[in-house]
């Protein structure tokens, strides 16, 4: 239950981060519905790619296809005024959906018997990977690359999974809540990683 419930949760936000993105970016309608679901479904699609899962496996999610069709739709339709406030709050869509599909990727690589290492990364892909291809198509660079932390939570999430700390469903609900709030307070307090940078000198 928890599996789908986060599924759902994961589609409507990755959809609604894609189209607003896309008409930040002033794409027309096709290309608002073309980034709101890559942005939904790239992360699982890559995942998939990775542990040996067929890709046409996403086809038969017809639900989740049907809610981020719903998604995309009432967010082009929202008034201008609503989506103004998109960059107060857009992040929080984002966690949402981070948290959500880091989850859902790593209970998926554990019923497939995965090794450790791969729910891990199933975990990641499935959360930063369908934002990774949303903010490649829209121009920008993929928030996963940045100094701020982002797939470190996804990974966190993994890693719980992967053994066995989190058992019930109730437990992945307060994951979901932990990793979510973790984010935002990431980017609402600049929680950076290390960085190291290459100087270069220029020949005269």
């Amino acid at each position: 239950m928890a599996w789908e419930v986060l599924s759902a949760i994961g589609t409507i936000a990755f959809a609604v981060s894609g189209a607003i993105i896309a008409m930040e970016e002033e794409y027309d309608i096709f290309g608002v519905y073309l980034l709101g679901i890559v942005t939904a479904f790239g992360g699982g699609a890559i995942r998939n790619l990775l542990i040996g899962v067929p890709v046409s496996a996403l086809w038969e999610q017809e639900m989740m296809f049907q809610l981020a069709l719903l998604s995309v739709t009432l967010v082009f339709l929202f008034p201008n005024k609503l989506l103004s406030h998109w960059n107060r709050w857009g992040n929080f869509f984002d966690a949402i959906g981070l948290s959500a599909f880091a989850i859902q990727g790593a209970l998926y690589a554990v019923n497939l018997e995965m090794p450790v290492y791969a729910v891990v990364v199933a975990a990641v892909l499935t959360g930063s990977g369908g934002g990774m291809v949303r903010d490649v198509l829209a121009g920008r660079k993929p928030l996963v690359l940045k100094a701020e932390i982002y797939a470190v939570w996804a990974a966190m999430a993994g890693i719980l999974i992967s053994f066995d700390m989190v058992r019930t469903d109730s437990m992945l609900y307060i994951l979901f809540i932990c990793i979510t709030a973790l984010r935002i307070l990431s980017f609402t307090y600049r929680w950076r990683l290390p960085t190291r940078k290459i100087l270069t000198t220029h020949s005269q």
